[in-house]
């Protein structure tokens, strides 16, 4: 799955990506590989967003993003990441790890124009579709249905009510 995400993004050096849940760190690592690959000067490239609502995960995924030597590439927040990060918006690619009832505006909003999305959308158990957003350089959204998946329920003010 982190394969077919990362092939969907169309990631490039220099992008500025934000992911909604870090997890163990590794999906951002990967990432990391393609917009700030260690072979491209770094005034090239590119960095990774990773937003994590659980304290422990984020934890998790920074001692292994350190000692992975990616800490530079990737920076991880515990936050409420159904909101984005706006702190760092707007982001030419988003990555969203958890299914979503529906695409949370904040999200849209952070995507720059010509940015790609990528969500699973769907009920909490079942029935969960992978959508690719595009926003076009005049503002208007486009969605592909990439095909059914399975994903753990995204949680916070846009997610799932557990």
């Amino acid at each position: 799955m982190v394969s077919i995400m990362n092939e969907a993004l169309q990631l490039e050096v220099g992008n500025k990506v934000l992911e909604v849940g870090a997890g163990s760190g590794w999906h951002a690592a990967t990432i990391a590989e393609v917009v700030a690959s260690s072979d491209t000067p770094r005034s090239g490239w590119g960095h990774v967003y990773t937003v994590e609502i659980i304290q422990g995960l984020a934890e998790f995924a920074r001692r292994n993003i350190m000692k992975a030597r990616y800490g530079d590439r990737i920076t991880i927040v515990c936050a409420d990441g159904s909101m984005g990060y706006s702190e760092r918006a707007p982001y030419d690619r988003i990555l969203v790890t958890a299914a979503a009832p529906d695409v949370p505006k904040p999200l849209i909003e952070q995507l720059k124009p010509n940015g790609i999305m990528l969500i699973p959308v769907g009920s909490m158990h079942l029935f969960q579709t992978l959508m690719k957003i595009t926003k076009e350089t005049n503002g208007k959204i486009t969605k592909e249905n990439l095909g059914g998946v399975a994903f753990v329920p995204l949680t916070g003010r846009y997610g799932h009510t557990l």
